[in-house]
């Protein structure tokens, strides 16, 4: 049996998903940090749900194929914190 990685600073684990709250100063803002994850997950082939409001985006991951957390949602979830800083 693998071992349940570690969930990043500053996320929240629950119902099989890591989840995090960013915001931004606007509309505008959040809408722009949607578009570099989207980037990223494009790159990494891993895509996560994500909601957008004025001022924050809402970030839940999880590898629907296993039905939980992954060391690949852990490393999305650090690159997310990178561009988000």
């Amino acid at each position: 049996m693998s071992q349940t990685p570690q969930t990043p600073d500053g996320w929240e684990r629950s119902e099989d998903a890591l989840h995090r709250t960013f915001t931004t100063d606007d509309f505008a803002g959040a809408l722009a940090l949607v578009n570099r994850i989207g980037e990223l997950a494009e790159k990494a082939n891993h895509h996560p749900d994500l909601e957008l409001g004025w001022g924050r985006v809402v970030v839940h991951l999880s590898s629907h194929d296993v039905g939980g957390v992954t060391e690949r949602d852990v490393a999305l979830a650090q690159q997310i914190d990178t561009i988000a800083g």
